[in-house]
């Protein structure tokens, strides 16, 4: 019994290694790494959304491609416009999925969100 107990614990402790070492990218099977991008969770409530737009965008420094007339405008929705800002904050801090926490309310794709004028850097 107990060699079951102290092998959990060392499983654990490898997967938070193994974690930590990757430097959060993400590698495919034939070791190529993937493309990421921050999207905010589509369950995200306005005020964490507002609240994420505000704080890339202070960050980021340049929120005109969300304002009105701007490439990635439409959408008109807090959801898309949150989404834009919090992935040019994710990749000028280097891609590291830390950086897409945003609270909980981000998450990193695979696929890329670009659509119409609008290209998610």
């Amino acid at each position: 019994m107990a060699k079951s107990t102290l092998s959990l614990p060392i499983l654990l402790l490898f997967l938070l290694l193994l974690l930590l070492n990757s430097e959060g990218s993400l590698k495919l099977a034939n070791a190529q790494q993937a493309d990421t991008w921050c999207i905010a969770k589509p369950s995200s409530s306005d005020a964490e959304l507002t609240a994420n737009i505000i704080f890339s965008c202070d960050q980021v420094l340049d929120c005109r491609l969300i304002q009105e007339g701007g490439q990635c405008f439409l959408p008109n929705t807090l959801v898309h416009h949150a989404s834009v800002v919090m992935n040019l904050y994710y990749k000028m801090m280097g891609k590291n999925y830390w950086n897409c926490d945003f609270r909980n309310s981000g998450l990193l794709s695979l696929t890329d969100p670009s659509h119409d004028s609008c290209t998610y850097v």
